[in-house]
C-alpha cells in the first residue's frame, strides 16, 4: 500500500497553489499551465496578486457554470480600493 503524501497547509486553503489545482483537476501541473492560460479568457478566476493563488471557491464556480450545473457565475475583483476618490 503506497504511503499517501499529507498536502502542505497552503494547498489545503482557500488559495492552493497552481500544482494542486491541477492535481484537483486531474492534470499535468504542466499541462494546467497552458490549460488555463486559455480558461481564464473564459472567466477562470486569475491568480490573486496579493494571496498568490487562484481562489478555489471561484474556480470550482467556474466549472459548475460551464457545465451548466450553476447559473451564478465566478467574478473577479476589480482591484484596489481607492478611499480617497471618495472624498
Amino acid at each position: 500500500m503506497a504511503a499517501r503524501k499529507i498536502a502542505s497547509v497552503q494547498d489545503q486553503g482557500l488559495f492552493p497553489s497552481e500544482t494542486e489545482i491541477a492535481r484537483r483537476l486531474s492534470q499535468d501541473p504542466k499541462a494546467w499551465a497552458a490549460k488555463s492560460l486559455m480558461l481564464e479568457r473564459e472567466g477562470l478566476p486569475r491568480v490573486d496578486p496579493i494571496m498568490g493563488g487562484r481562489f478555489w471557491p471561484a474556480v470550482h464556480a467556474f466549472w459548475h457554470h460551464r457545465y451548466g450545473l450553476s447559473t451564478v457565475q465566478a467574478s473577479q475583483p476589480d482591484g484596489e480600493e481607492n478611499l480617497d476618490a471618495l472624498r
